[in-house]
């Protein structure tokens, strides 16, 4: 069961239930990507409600990735998740949830 005071959520994606942690190392990548000088930035980011589907992956895939997982962006844009568009945006605001805060 994931720990939330770890910044761990469960979730189902492609077809399997799996752990998704923001570690420091994945939102230092996350940084990069999004180019955020800070992580104050990269939650204000989070936080303007104004995600593309591939900030979605990123999010996502680095979750993954900070749980163990070996998944690249492109393996996790191929995945699927009930509810579809929703269920992505469900599962990136609660992986935010967990690692800033509500």
């Amino acid at each position: 069961m994931a720990n939330r005071y770890r910044g761990e959520i469960d979730a189902d994606i492609g077809g399997a239930r799996r752990r998704l942690v923001l570690t420091l190392g994945a939102l230092a990548e996350l940084e990069n990507a999004f180019g955020a000088d800070d992580l104050v930035a990269l939650a204000e980011r989070f936080g303007s409600g104004r995600l593309k589907a591939r900030d979605l992956v990123r999010i996502i895939a680095a979750g993954l990735r900070g749980a163990g997982e070996s998944v690249s962006d492109d393996e996790v844009a191929a995945m699927e998740v009930d509810g579809g568009a929703q269920g992505y945006v469900r599962i990136a605001a609660d992986l935010m949830n967990a690692t800033f805060g509500e």
